[in-house]
């Protein structure tokens, strides 16, 4: 699991969870703008084939809502921040078919 260490209240362990795909991508989305270099650098941080963190990239991609910011003028000149978020919904059939 982890380390094990003694303090005067007891054993104490650290957990370690190793980071996942996901994690990995959100980092390299910080990196660069460009997908397939995100890809490859996710890959290369993680140890994993190219192919393998493609596939989860686009099954991030596929359920991320999509989120923009705007920025206003308020009434005293100052600079405001608006986010917009878009659900995409799923419409359901109710009835036989």
């Amino acid at each position: 699991m982890g380390e094990v260490w003694q303090t005067k209240f007891g054993p104490r362990r650290v957990r370690h969870d190793p980071p996942t795909v996901g994690e990995a991508l959100v980092a390299a989305s910080g990196l660069t703008d460009d997908v397939q270099q995100q890809i490859e650098i996710a890959a290369s941080l993680m140890g994993l084939p190219v192919e393998q963190v493609r596939t989860e990239a686009m099954k991030m991609r596929a359920g991320r809502k999509t989120v923009d910011m705007v920025a206003t003028r308020g009434r005293s000149g100052m600079a405001r921040a608006v986010i917009v978020e878009r659900k995409i919904t799923r419409s359901r059939h109710i009835g036989k078919f």
